[in-house]
């Protein structure tokens, strides 16, 4: 008895921390330095660099695949070119409604100039949820990535 409360207390516990760890996805923060919203527009401002902006949520499954990208080599040299910005939508609407031209579904990706203006001209290669990057393949936000630092001189 005593010995299948703690084998059910294990599988509890590890359910437990395995779901947590990861919720929304791992992002690589050792690899990319993401920021809050307020921190991360002053720093692009003071820095002159763009902003790549990503909306999420801890349950979305198509943010966990997404959170992926962040790992690819290419994505984490051109992320230092960028402020980072990562939102959780539940945790931050007004922000997120802010930043709706298409509808506030999950994940968004925007690139914003220095001054946190918009580029909406830069958008993933979709005619319909234009800010909803391939989850599983790197290069479509590699592209935007590169077309922004060309766009704003910040390469």
């Amino acid at each position: 008895m005593l010995k299948t409360r703690i084998l059910a207390l294990s599988f509890a516990a590890l359910a437990f921390f395995s779901t947590t760890a990861f919720a929304g996805g791992d992002w690589n923060d050792s690899g990319v330095t993401w920021k809050g919203y307020d921190d991360g527009l002053a720093e692009a401002k003071s820095a002159n660099k763009p902003v790549c902006l990503i909306f999420y949520t801890d349950w979305c499954p198509h943010c966990a695949n997404y959170s992926g990208v962040f790992h690819d080599p290419q994505v984490v040299e051109l992320s230092k070119k960028f402020v980072m910005i990562r939102i959780n939508k539940d945790k931050d609407t007004a922000t997120s409604s802010k930043y709706a031209p298409d509808g506030e579904y999950i994940p968004r990706t925007f690139f914003l100039k220095s001054d946190g203006t918009l580029i909406d001209s830069v958008t993933a290669p979709r005619p319909q949820y234009k800010f909803f990057y391939d989850e599983h393949d790197p290069s479509s936000v590699m592209t935007s990535m590169k077309a922004v630092l060309a766009m704003t001189g910040a390469s």
